[in-house]
């Protein structure tokens, strides 16, 4: 038995139970190929050894974090080359953690927190990405040609102490897609003279995300809060999303803010992007909006999916004076204290839609509070909002449906999302480990809801 510090890689196959499961021979195929062709090949170049293989992971040792960092990049590179040629469908992705940490070495194998810390890291890693401990990063800041941004401390499973995280970019080759986006935005109007704005960006088949409160087609692009999700979700289809009137690039100063002008807007976008069959995505209150367009079109959508939703409003739903009292006191707030340019009022919505944030994150949504709508708007759109009520269409959803919730979520309980699909005939319902309404980039949440998505709607492909 030995103790010698060293550097860990550690990489896994991004859903890889559900690819087996959709393909077993297929996917051991590729694997290997993946295995022996590239991923061996280059630990070896960069003077590592492959310690051994966990069915779908792999553990590898170096005497250097540079020379690990350096083969990590390498794999995702070619990784991303050789998936740029394939569709979606027969795409593997891997996600590498890198720790620089005391192990315990014994007849060829390496144990520890160093292999531990390693494996976690790997585990909130996105497909295609690389997560290096603070360890690590500063046995590398300045000597390889890789842009680095830190995650910030985060609690890793079993492990006693937060761990600083840092993700790598990749210069542009694994994060090619990102790059590459260009959106173009348009205007339509209502049948009552509402102007809409409206975007395309990808491509590929087409994916309608129902608008949702506080979007701002352009802003988006720069929040940390909702960048990760649009490139994800235009990743390989084209993305059609629009601002909801009273919010972002939409006309703001409206007659009415009512749920059923929601699911109007929905269908005058819908024949503005001259789209016939498409999957249709609603987040937040965009779940309810977008129930009520698949009951009311079931010729048109091919398949749902609902994040973080409800089928009654908080208003609608309160049962108790407790809850009342609240759902008014938000009210006030909104009104009081929205377009301030301080953001204490505006803090409170933030503190219930993304408690996990970062300092910089909660910044930004404060701030994209204040661009994308107004005081009265606000007002507005909550009062709507806490008025939904669905439940009568549930049952009439045609569409195969795929429901997600965060367990811990703080703005809509989870509950509220498991009854939603529980009225949806034989909708699937997965469970995220988050509290936040909006799932953050660095949260394994994220890498689950989009492995979900692309599984889901592979056969729309």
């Amino acid at each position: 038995m030995e103790r010698r510090l060293a550097a860990i890689l550690a990489a896994d196959v991004a859903g890889y139970s559900r690819l087996m499961g959709a393909d077993e021979t297929g996917t051991l195929t590729l694997l290997t190929r993946h295995r022996t062709e590239l991923i061996e090949p280059a630990v070896a170049r960069h003077r590592g050894r492959v310690v051994k293989l966990m069915g779908d992971g792999i553990l590898a040792e170096f005497a250097s974090v540079v020379e690990a960092v350096s083969c990590a990049a390498e794999i995702q590179r070619d990784m991303a080359e050789r998936n740029a040629a394939e569709p979606s469908s027969g795409r593997m992705e891997f996600r590498i953690g890198v720790h620089l940490g005391d192990v315990i070495a014994e007849n060829g194998d390496i144990y520890g927190d160093g292999v531990n810390i390693a494996a976690r890291l790997e585990s909130i890693a996105e497909p295609g990405g690389i997560r290096l401990s603070r360890q690590a990063y500063d046995q590398v800041e300045g000597k390889l040609e890789l842009n680095f941004r830190s995650q910030g401390p985060q609690t890793l499973k079993n492990i006693a102490r937060p761990v600083d995280v840092f993700a790598v970019d990749l210069g542009g080759i694994v994060a090619k897609p990102r790059t590459a986006l260009h959106q173009e935005i348009k205007y339509c109007r209502t049948a009552k003279g509402v102007r809409l704005a409206y975007a395309a960006v990808g491509s590929g088949p087409p994916l309608v995300k129902t608008a949702n409160w506080l979007n701002h087609l352009e802003f988006d692009w720069e929040s940390p809060v909702w960048r990760h999700v649009l490139h994800g979700l235009a990743r390989d289809r084209t993305l059609i999303r629009y601002d909801a009137r009273g919010n972002g690039l939409s006309d703001w100063d409206v007659d009415e803010i009512s749920f059923d002008a929601w699911v109007r807007d929905l269908e005058t976008v819908v024949e503005a992007a001259g789209i016939k069959r498409f999957p249709l995505l609603g987040i937040s209150q965009g779940c309810a909006v977008s129930i009520a367009y698949a009951a009311r079109h079931p010729e048109r959508v091919t398949k749902l999916v609902l994040y973080g939703g409800f089928a009654v409003g908080k208003a609608k739903a309160a049962r108790s004076e407790a809850e009342r009292d609240e759902a008014a006191a938000m009210l006030t707030l909104a009104r009081v204290g929205w377009g301030k340019s301080n953001p204490a009022f505006r803090q409170l919505f933030t503190s219930q839609f993304i408690p996990d944030a970062t300092k910089e994150q909660a910044d930004w949504f404060n701030e994209l509070q204040r661009k994308c709508t107004s005081p009265e708007c606000a007002v507005r759109y909550l009062e709507a909002a806490g008025a939904i009520d669905v439940c009568p269409l549930l049952g009439q959803v045609r569409a195969p449906t795929l429901v997600m919730h965060a367990r811990g979520d703080e703005r809509t309980p989870f509950e509220r999302g498991r009854e939603m699909a529980a009225g949806i005939p034989d909708a699937r319902f997965v469970a995220l480990d988050s509290r936040n309404h909006m799932f953050l980039e660095n949260e394994p949440a994220a890498q689950r809801f989009f492995e979900e998505l692309r599984l889901f709607l592979g056969q729309d492909n």
